[in-house]
């Protein structure tokens, strides 16, 4: 074979070359667009969940300021997202923040980032499924009219056993390849954004109809106008989580048409397809609600958890109210289903580097996926919900809590790690200065500051359930814990495995090509 030392272009086509340090795992080819890939980006988000459960906590802590909230969070993703893109044009890789910080940072590094994006899809996926099993309930008792069909999710053993047929069921979706995932999302994000911009139009509409109602201001959009640092903080800690998983598109860089660039311009184009939903549809909601703390108002407290719930029928009618209830389920579901994909195609990087065992990397021969990954993910997800809900509720809703830190840690990483597997080419021009060096550079510091401020309010009892354990809030329990945990098991496949962790698998320079003659 010969070495070439040059790096290709972005949006090179060579036909027999591979990048070394990029194996080829068996992933299908060619088989996600540009479309395609915002779909599952878009997906991932869940905006029609995320928007029921956030829109009231955030007025809560922001009040009218909730749409300048929206924007203030989708400004670290949007500068996270030059990273990713970067990062992908050079090394189109299905193992993203794992493969890019060991380039930038080593193996000790990269694992932890790796171990950080799978423990929170986990997480996610758990609380997903659980979400799906509630609206699920709720949908079905909307339609036959019946409180007992809808009061079957609060019966533990019912709702645990719904929970664990939706996790089998995106488990196999997800397991039968990207192809039958696409489809399947076209249609559930499909479903979701046309009920969002029903609901938009029709909140608008009848905005001047209801008391309470407020007139469109500009303020609105001014984040300088929180009350206080804390409620500031605390918002933008709620909204950088419902952006979470727009990076999912990454993760299928491999079986992407042209990886190098696809991937980056899908993940540009489902986090602006996802803050334009987002901004429309509080703006909207604030015009028709409000945000008092009495009846359908955004900052009643009763209603926070589920606003949509209580909107459903006022804005859009008994008839078309219960579309809202069904995009909430499709949400849930469609996100649940891909999610997998992250968590499944990072084991596999992992794995195919030798940082994780062997058997991960296992990709099935007919439907081209990491079939052992995915269904030990499944597994993983049923037996944490199942174990968590039996334990405590208190426990659950703590782990959930504990997500952002997992976000902010694993997302900082890989901002941090394009600047620094770039740093000998920000003199360049001021194109590579600001895309691979300042935007990665500020958005990963934003991402760190909520880390540390994140970290700072769990310790407080009051942080979540208001569990504590020995004084100490167990939201920063379990997610210090969930970290330290992490450790663990790097020190254990440090023992398993000393080549990559040696750095002799995966190495920090940039890939010579490797022509196969």
């Amino acid at each position: 074979m010969t070495q070439v030392e040059a790096r290709p272009q972005a949006g090179d086509t060579v036909r027999g070359v591979q990048e070394a340090g990029v194996p080829d795992k068996g992933l299908g080819g060619n088989s996600v667009g540009l479309m395609g890939g915002a779909v599952i980006g878009v997906s991932t988000v869940a905006p029609v969940y995320c928007l029921t459960a956030t829109l009231g906590p955030t007025v809560g802590e922001v009040g009218l300021q909730m749409p300048a909230i929206f924007l203030a969070g989708f400004l670290p993703m949007l500068l996270v997202a030059f990273a990713y893109r970067e990062l992908n044009k050079a090394l189109p890789d299905c193992g993203t923040s794992f493969t890019w910080s060991v380039k930038a940072f080593g193996p000790r590094i990269g694992w932890m980032c790796g171990w950080g994006l799978l423990v929170a899809t986990v997480v996610v996926l758990s609380n997903l499924a659980g979400v799906a099993t509630s609206f699920f309930y709720l949908f079905l008792g909307e339609v036959t009219g019946s409180e007992a069909v809808a009061a079957l999710d609060g019966n533990k053993a019912a709702h645990i056993l719904t929970t664990l047929v939706f996790i089998a069921i995106a488990t196999a979706i997800s397991y039968r390849g990207i192809t039958a995932t696409k489809w399947v999302q076209y249609a559930l994000v499909g479903l979701q954004l046309t009920v969002l911009v029903m609901f938009t139009v029709m909140a608008i509409t009848k905005s001047d109809e209801v008391a309470g109602a407020l007139d469109f201001s500009w303020s609105w959009m001014n984040p300088f106008g929180v009350d206080s640092f804390a409620a500031f903080t605390a918002g933008l800690s709620l909204s950088i989580f419902i952006y979470w998983g727009w990076d999912a598109c990454l993760s299928v860089n491999e079986e992407s048409t042209g990886s190098a660039k696809t991937p980056g311009r899908a993940a540009l184009l489902a986090i602006v397809v996802i803050v334009a939903s987002y901004l429309m549809v509080a703006v909207a909601a604030q015009m028709y609600a409000g945000v008092g703390e009495k009846g359908t108002g955004l900052g009643n407290p009763d209603t926070a958890d589920n606003v949509f719930a209580v909107l459903a029928e006022p804005v859009m009618g008994s008839g078309l109210g219960i579309l809202l209830f069904l995009a909430v389920l499709a949400s849930a579901a469609a996100s649940l289903q891909t999610t997998f994909i992250p968590v499944a195609r990072t084991a596999l990087a992992m794995s195919s580097y030798q940082a994780m065992p062997a058997s991960f990397a296992k990709v099935h021969p007919r439907f081209k996926t990491p079939g052992r990954a995915t269904v030990v993910a499944g597994i993983a997800t049923g037996v944490f919900y199942a174990v968590m809900t039996l334990l405590s509720e208190n426990v659950l809703i703590d782990t959930i809590y504990a997500l952002g830190l997992m976000i902010c840690f694993y997302y900082a990483i890989t901002a941090f790690a394009c600047v620094w597997y770039f740093r000998g080419e920000l003199r360049r021009s001021t194109r590579d200065l600001l895309v691979k060096g300042v935007y990665p550079g500020v958005g990963g510091l934003m991402l760190t500051a909520v880390f540390g401020k994140t970290l700072y309010d769990m310790w407080d009892p009051a942080y979540g359930s208001g569990s504590a354990v020995f004084g100490v809030g167990s939201v920063f329990v379990i997610g210090v814990g969930l970290l330290l945990l992490g450790v663990v098991l790097m020190l254990a496949m440090q023992r398993r495995s000393p080549a990559f962790f040696r750095g002799e698998v995966l190495t920090k320079e940039t890939p010579a090509l490797v022509v196969n003659d």
